[in-house]
């Protein structure tokens, strides 16, 4: 055997393994998305998804050997992080406008002449 038919060979069962483990991994975390006990875990469970479809995308590119699948992979993450702060800003605010408790954590923030200015909530 020789190093090309070695090498062959090992990215070829790489590959499938990476593919087998990757697409469990896929529907595990989709039951725990399904059966989360909350909605922070839920989105970190998106997150997550995210992440094992990139690798996926990854593995898929490489037993092609089609180069686009990379920038869709960068684009999914992207779109994925962007995805996570919106629903990190949602999960901080939904139902809680003026609420004591978050005005105090992140603060009061108003608009004075073109500057922030931190609006003291404990006086």
């Amino acid at each position: 055997m020789t190093f090309e038919q070695f090498a062959s060979t090992f990215l070829w069962f790489s590959v499938h393994f990476a593919l087998a483990v990757l697409s469990v991994t896929f529907l595990l975390i989709v039951y725990r998305i399904i059966k989360g006990p909350g909605l922070p875990d839920r989105i970190v469970g998106l997150d997550l998804l995210v992440a094992v479809a990139i690798g996926l995308m990854a593995a898929v590119g490489v037993r092609s050997q089609y180069v686009l699948y990379v920038d869709i992979a960068l684009a999914l993450g992207l779109v994925g992080f962007l995805a996570t702060v919106a629903f990190a800003r949602f999960v901080l605010n939904r139902g809680r406008v003026h609420d004591p408790a978050i005005e105090d954590e992140v603060g009061v923030y108003y608009v004075k002449e073109d500057m922030y200015i931190k609006e003291d909530t404990k006086s």
